[in-house]
């Protein structure tokens, strides 16, 4: 059972377990003399990729990964599966799975499609590569096939809630996340297993979770941010990911609860998560004027910052976020404001459909911290770049029509707050951004 174990390595590559990995295929190695000459071609792949993986990302072990699926396309050139690896491996990170294709990966996942028309892990990938490009639409159509072809699949309903997400509707978007929920509910009650060893549950909660809260449905999206928190993580980015709770709780002012959850965040034993973690109680100790504390988990962030990777941490938003908070707080405006503006660029320019989600809460969290700190005109800016990234969301025309308030604009402001009322029907009526709206609707008629 060679093939076995070779899938075996590849399920311990996604979990991240690079030395069970190499174990395993070992294993599979040591049985490659019985395999068929395609299966050895497999060895020869899985070698190399975990060659690279156990380099830390060196050019040559990258150019020997994929020189190694070129060679086996030689002499399978029909085999769609060939295919599949060959844009796998064009992606920035063998832990990707689809979710940061581009151009080249579009074409190797579109030859797959064409040697064998129903394979779901092709168009899988070919629909993240298409929404990575910004085809929306596209998209939504592969997931639309994906999930006639598959429709018990949790995650077809999943990635359909991606494009409804992106096409700017939720309502529609919440339903496939609810399906996959229950999908997956019944899932773990047949087969007995528990839905912590699941990454997709928390994940869908989470997405859900933002739908509820684009649409001001804010009970209902700590619900689901609630469980997706209280579920742990196997992984270092999968328990970083459980920040999105202690992000939404300091969005919604409830400081102590924010503090909390950070703090237990900070104990994991991930130094990206802990990174997350000290952020993010940093800020909460910020925003109840506890300034020594803050500086304090702010030293504790760089710290983690010293276990990773130099390209993880330019990319992450921590510890970036407390440190424009705490100069600006200092009065040490034109670094803190320049801090937030580089922050806004990069969370923009982050690829895939979670970042895409996430992007918008994150950007509104700049905008509150720029206006919190009265640098209006960064704030003006990050509300239109919230609007340009999903016209749909009330928020972006709320963080503009606060701008707008502030600058004396009044029939502006009026006319951004009725964007943000229009797009808010379903909204909680005790969401206090709302409350704000209509009271300023109402002595501004």
């Amino acid at each position: 059972m060679g093939m076995a174990f070779l899938r075996l390595s590849e399920a311990y590559i996604g979990l991240q377990d690079v030395a069970t990995a190499r174990s395993a295929f070992q294993r599979a190695a040591e049985l490659a003399p019985g395999l068929t000459e395609r299966e050895r071609a497999w060895i020869d792949i899985y070698a190399k990729e975990l060659d690279f993986i156990e380099s830390g990302g060196d050019a040559d072990k990258y150019a020997e990964y994929r020189k190694s699926i070129n060679q086996a396309l030689k002499s399978y050139s029909n085999d769609p599966w060939f295919w599949i690896q060959r844009g796998l491996a064009d992606e920035s990170s063998p832990f990707t799975h689809g979710q940061a294709g581009g151009v080249d990966t579009l074409a190797f996942y579109r030859t797959a499609l064409s040697l064998a028309a129903n394979n779901l892990a092709a168009r899988h990938y070919y629909a993240h590569t298409l929404e990575n490009l910004g085809k929306s639409k596209e998209a939504l159509d592969e997931t639309e096939s994906y999930l006639r072809e598959a429709p018990a699949i949790p995650h077809a309903h999943h990635m359909r809630g991606h494009e409804l997400t992106r096409l700017g509707r939720p309502e529609e978007a919440i339903v496939e996340f609810l399906k996959t929920k229950s999908l997956e509910d019944d899932y773990y009650r047949t087969e007995k297993i528990p839905a912590r060893f699941d990454w997709h549950h928390a994940h869908n909660l989470q997405l859900l979770a933002m739908c509820y809260q684009s649409l001001g449905e804010m009970k209902a999206a700590e619900a689901a941010f609630r469980e997706a928190y209280a579920t742990p993580g196997y992984t270092e980015f999968l328990d970083f990911n459980r920040k999105d709770w202690p992000e939404f709780l300091l969005g919604r002012g409830r400081y102590q609860e924010a503090l909390t959850a950070s703090q237990e965040l900070a104990q994991s034993p991930w130094a990206f998560a802990r990174l997350a973690g000290h952020s993010l109680s940093g800020m909460a100790l910020l925003a109840t004027d506890k300034v020594d504390s803050a500086e304090e988990q702010m030293r504790l962030a760089e710290r983690d910052t010293e276990q990773l990777p130099l390209n993880l941490v330019a990319t992450s938003q921590f510890p970036s976020t407390l440190r424009a908070a705490l100069l600006l707080h200092n009065k040490q405006t034109e670094e803190g404001a320049s801090i937030l503006h580089d922050m806004a660029e990069s969370i923009l320019a982050r690829p895939g459909p979670d970042a895409w989600s996430a992007s918008r809460f994150e950007l509104e969290t700049l905008a509150m911290t720029a206006r919190q700190n009265n640098v209006w005109e960064l704030a003006e800016s990050i509300a239109r770049q919230i609007v340009a990234r999903d016209p749909a969301y009330a928020g972006g025309y709320f963080a503009l029509g606060m701008v707008e308030e502030h600058r004396g604009s009044i029939a502006n402001a009026r006319k951004s707050y009725k964007e943000a009322h229009a797009r808010w029907v379903k909204a909680d009526e005790s969401l206090p951004e709302l409350r704000h709206i209509q009271e300023f609707l109402k002595d501004n008629p």
